[in-house]
């Protein structure tokens, strides 16, 4: 049986930012997988927590801490196609006027496609509220949808 990278992602809920000038380890590793200079957990990480979860499963990853870097990985589907398995969302993070999904180098989040809720997206991924956890954001902020297969 293979694993989707949504059930393995869901092991790693509950893993936190440590407050001060000690850092996670797990999450100083998963930052480590893509920049080797970094050493605190204390810096964006939903991308690196993407990458070591698609790495883990040998799936196709950005190799890159933006999360923005997501949209030109795997292949574009619509958000009523996604399933809590193998697909990201990328969403537009930050003070409007935000760019559209043309630019890759503009704040961002990713995570994996975990349901909708009314009008919500819910993600499971790193760095929300400092932790892995799923957490509810607006459709409205999607700027894609991919599919890691």
């Amino acid at each position: 049986m293979e694993i989707s990278a949504f059930l393995l992602a869901q092991r790693f809920v509950g893993i936190k930012e440590v407050p001060g000038a000690a850092a996670n380890p797990q999450i100083v590793a998963m930052l480590q997988l893509e920049d080797s200079s970094i050493t605190q957990d204390e810096v964006a990480w939903c991308s690196a927590f993407a990458n070591y979860i698609a790495w883990l499963l040998r799936l196709p990853r950005s190799k890159s801490l933006a999360a923005r870097s997501w949209l030109q990985i795997g292949v574009p589907i619509q958000l009523d196609e996604a399933q809590a398995e193998n697909d990201v969302v990328i969403l537009k993070r930050g003070p409007e006027p935000q760019p559209g999904p043309d630019v890759i180098n503009a704040p961002g989040h990713v995570g994996f496609f975990a349901g909708i809720e009314n009008d919500k997206v819910l993600l499971l991924a790193g760095n929300q509220g400092n932790a892995v956890n799923i957490s509810a954001f607006p459709v409205i902020n999607i700027l894609g949808v991919r599919h890691l297969a």
